[in-house]
C-alpha cells in the first residue's frame, strides 16, 4: 500500500524528522500539532483553552491538505503538559467536535517548545 507524505504550510512545519501527516489508503495519520502559529513559526501565547483552539485549527489544516476532516477524525490523543487544564480543553475541544466525537485519550505529559496542549489524530478520507 502506498505512503503519501503531506504538508501544508497553514500549518507549522514539522520541528523535527517527521511529516506533518501520512495518508495510506483511506486513512491519515496526523502527527500531533501544538499550538504554533504557521504565520509566524512561534508558540502561541496564551492559556490552554487559547493554545487548544490553534492546535485544532493546525490539525484541521493539516487534515484538510490530506483531503479529509475534523468531522472525519476516528481517533485523537491529546497530551497535556498538566492535567488541570482538561477542563479548559475540553471545552474547546467540544466546540470543535459538537456531535458524534472521536475516540480519545488524554495524558499527562512533558511538551516540547514549552506547549500546554499536543493532540494528534487519525482520521478517514472521502
Amino acid at each position: 500500500m502506498k505512503r503519501e507524505i503531506i504538508s501544508t504550510d497553514k500549518a507549522p512545519a514539522a520541528v523535527g524528522p517527521y511529516s506533518q501527516a501520512v495518508r495510506v489508503g483511506d486513512f491519515v495519520f496526523a502527527a500531533g500539532q501544538v499550538a504554533i502559529d504557521p504565520a509566524v513559526g512561534r508558540l502561541i501565547e496564551g492559556d490552554a483553552a487559547a493554545q487548544t483552539r490553534q492546535v485544532l485549527t493546525n490539525l484541521s489544516a493539516v487534515l484538510e491538505a490530506a483531503g479529509s476532516s475534523l468531522d472525519r477524525v476516528v481517533k485523537t490523543t491529546v497530551f497535556l503538559k498538566d492535567m488541570d487544564q482538561f477542563k479548559a480543553m475540553n471545552t474547546v475541544y467540544a466546540e470543535f467536535f459538537p456531535s458524534d466525537p472521536p475516540a480519545r485519550s488524554t495524558i499527562g505529559i512533558a511538551l516540547p517548545l514549552g506547549a500546554l496542549v499536543e493532540i494528534e489524530a487519525i482520521a478517514v478520507v472521502g
